[in-house]
């Protein structure tokens, strides 16, 4: 699935999260594919292919901050795409500090 162009809610993600939260690092992967079996995502003809993403995000912008407000942060930013579709979000938030921490040990 990563040979495809990003789609239209991907791009939208990347954008929205890289304009809030300037994040040194922002991968961002489709998982839509992995849940098209899934009752809703039938029932819907399988939506946009846009539906399940997993993102992992370092920016300064989550300093201070714990999970639950990180993950806030987040969703409020998108709140229009899980509005069209968007169904699910596996999140893994750092800054570039615990970043560092985590790459040295």
């Amino acid at each position: 699935m990563s040979s495809k162009q990003p789609g239209s809610v991907e791009l939208s993600i990347r954008d929205k999260l890289t304009t809030l939260l300037q994040p040194s690092e922002l991968i961002i992967t489709n998982d839509s594919w992995q849940h098209r079996h899934h009752a809703p995502m039938r029932a819907s003809g399988g939506g946009s292919g846009e539906t399940h993403f997993s993102v992992d995000i370092i920016s300064d912008a989550f300093k201070g901050k714990n999970t639950i407000q990180r993950h806030r942060m987040i969703h409020a930013a998108l709140a229009d795409e899980f509005a069209q579709g968007l169904h699910a979000l596996s999140l893994k938030t750092k800054t570039s500090e615990e970043s560092q921490k985590t790459n040295t040990t």
